[in-house]
């Protein structure tokens, strides 16, 4: 039976009590009101309490205890005395053992409702994913069950269906939503080669795709996975919850048994007064509320980073986040854009690059498709060249419009001439930490090119803010000293390890950690040692490749924005599971002796009723704490 169902029983059943007592100041008896109670009390006992009383004897009989311990004794307690205290003529408290078990199922139905808002994430992720797709088969358009397509399948999607699995566009261009998956707010410009991810929605265009990733394999099922993994893992500080909570209940009992003893031996009280003590002692100290402190605060944390694109995989993250003092990146594809790009044109900018780009058109050197790719960008004329011929180790020439012309490197030089200005801008270019191209017509140099792999546009920025959190930042790289100083200087970062192994990368990083929390942010594949040998490995995603088995903190955008905003949650995660155990420690310290009767002679006492109340809303407050999360600024 669930808790709700539970819950109503146990009122219903509970407000004849109520009534009862509300008349009885007022010297109006219910006839034959103790048997109403007993009878009542015990179908609440049986029905409402019996999953406490099984659970508590369960860990009776491994010689454990737990929270329905306490609830069970409490609640039995009440209730075998009242029936013992009918049978002498004495008064009875029936309702106490009813109302605590009404308090308590109370405080369990607010929990359960806390907690599927904040595990909401989970289901609403998976609702996100296409229910069908339209898959050409046999040259015709079928519409089938997403079950049914498989890796290979053709698929067409119209302006605003959701797009089915992951894959690559084969024909027409479109701008597509992806904010549903990565966070990210604008919609992005797809044409063909480029990756599209399933469950995101198309715009306005139609196109064709390829799925590549279906079922289990799709970004989106990925996700669903690692975000259930995470709201069911449990972080370190959850081992010390339950190591007090194995202590905690029987020094509980002992201090109810202590209260009833000094109140019935040494200070006179009736058995029924004593034991009213001794038992909201037990009823106050449930621990409910340090039960649900670690886990609602992961739920929250880890359900609001996925849908901010930041999969974080487990608690124990989230613990090591908070010692992070120094932030490592790998320089290629996660601080720069990973492919080479024009930078600067120096001469004739249309004449330059017309020339270059006619000479360099069948090469696949990166170099050379970076000055394809910026020609094609800024719409120039490429012209045909004719005789072509490789220079060893210099470069290519050829004869473009009637005229003899040259693309390569310094060692051009040796053949022709160049002016003491381009000579100038060269070496400056250089200094820069750029790649030079130079490109002439008929024996000279008419200009140049400088190629770099630079910054994404955001990395300057994310390390400002890293900066702003008082963290080290350090690039890792295979690069020399001379472009990687110049790429962390134009980024900000602090040191530089150049000219780095990609299998010595996790030797340095355990290198650092001999003084220092280090976090490592790379690409996931070829950085994987350095992730996970890293206090936190935070791997970048890239496209529907999510790099599952590295790193602890996953980057579904790909954004260098996202480190911080991933620390700064995690650590506001953290810091809340530690916030929820402060508190539910403090409510059972301080409620405790005024259960016992400690302020008794300043009237300040508080009855089993009270008491299981005040722990309900002890345990609405811890859970309240953690919903917090999804408000709290970062």
């Amino acid at each position: 039976m669930s808790v709700t169902k539970r819950f109503w029983i146990a009122l219903i059943l509970s407000i004849p009590m109520v009534v009862n007592m509300l008349l009885m100041p007022f010297g109006v008896m219910i006839h034959g009101s103790e048997w109403v109670q007993l009878v009542l009390t015990t179908i609440i006992m049986i029905v409402a309490a019996g999953p406490f009383i099984t659970s508590a004897w369960a860990s009776f009989k491994k010689h454990h205890s737990n929270m329905d311990t306490l609830v069970a004794i409490g609640t039995v307690t009440a209730y075998v005395y009242s029936i013992y205290a009918m049978a002498t003529s004495q008064p009875v408290f029936f309702e106490s053992a009813a109302f605590v078990i009404t308090f308590v199922l109370l405080g369990q139905v607010f929990e359960e409702r806390m907690r599927n808002n904040a595990s909401s994430a989970v289901e609403k992720l998976v609702d996100l994913q296409a229910k069908d797709a339209e898959v050409v088969r046999a040259g015709q358009v079928v519409r089938v069950p997403l079950a049914e397509v498989v890796a290979g399948d053709i698929i067409r999607v119209r302006p605003g269906q959701k797009i089915a699995v992951d894959g690559e566009i084969v024909d027409g261009t479109s701008t597509i939503d992806e904010s549903m998956v990565t966070g990210e707010s604008m919609p992005v410009t797809k044409k063909a080669g480029d990756k599209v991810i399933g469950a995101t929605i198309n715009g306005t265009g139609t196109f064709t795709f390829r799925a590549e990733k279906v079922g289990d394999a799709t970004l989106l099922a990925q996700i669903v996975e690692m975000v259930k993994k995470a709201q069911t893992s449990h972080a370190p500080i959850q081992k010390l919850t339950d190591k007090v909570s194995d202590i905690f209940v029987p020094a509980v009992m002992i201090i109810a048994l202590a209260t009833f003893l000094i109140w019935y031996v040494f200070l006179g009280a009736t058995v029924a007064s004593s034991l009213i003590y001794a038992v909201s002692v037990v009823v106050i100290a449930c621990p409910c509320a340090l039960g649900l402190a670690t886990p609602t605060a992961l739920m929250v944390g880890t359900g609001r980073a996925a849908k901010m694109g930041i999969l974080i995989k487990n608690g124990e993250v989230l613990e090591r986040v908070n010692d992070i003092d120094t932030v490592v990146f790998d320089k290629t594809g996660t601080i720069t854009v990973g492919k080479p790009a024009v930078t600067d044109i120096i001469g004739d900018a249309d004449q330059v690059l017309r020339v270059a780009a006619s000479l360099e058109a069948a090469s696949e050197h990166p170099l050379a498709a970076a000055i394809t790719a910026r020609a094609t960008k800024d719409k120039r004329d490429i012209p045909v060249a004719a005789d072509f011929k490789a220079v060893e180790g210099k470069g290519v020439q050829a004869t473009v419009d009637g005229k003899q012309a040259f693309v390569g490197n310094t060692k051009l030089l040796q053949d022709y001439q160049i002016s003491a200005d381009l000579q100038s801008k060269m070496v400056e270019l250089q200094n820069e930490a750029k790649t030079v191209v130079l490109v002439g017509r008929a024996g000279a140099v008419i200009g140049l090119i400088a190629i770099q792999d630079a910054p994404k546009s955001t990395s300057k920025e994310a390390i400002a803010s890293l900066h702003a959190r008082g963290l080290k930042t350090v690039m890792l790289t295979g690069d020399n000293e001379r472009v990687a100083r110049a790429i962390a200087d134009q980024v900000g970062i602090d040191d530089v390890v150049a000219d780095v192994l990609p299998g010595d990368k996790a030797d340095h990083i355990k290198q650092l950690q001999e003084t220092n929390k280090v976090a490592f942010v790379g690409d996931g594949i070829n950085d994987a040692p350095a992730l996970t040998q890293a206090d936190v490995g935070i791997a970048m995603g890239s496209g529907t490749d999510i790099a599952i088995e590295s790193g602890g903190i996953v980057l579904v955008k790909n954004d260098l924005r996202d480190v911080d905003t991933a620390l700064a949650l995690s650590k506001k995660t953290f810091n809340r599971i530690k916030l929820n155990l402060f508190w539910a420690f403090i409510y059972n310290v301080l409620g405790i002796p005024v259960a016992a009767g400690v302020f008794a002679a300043a009237g300040l006492t508080l009855s089993p009723e009270l008491a299981g109340l005040a722990m309900a809303f002890s345990s609405l407050s811890v859970v309240t704490s953690s919903v917090l999360l999804n408000k709290a600024r970062l």
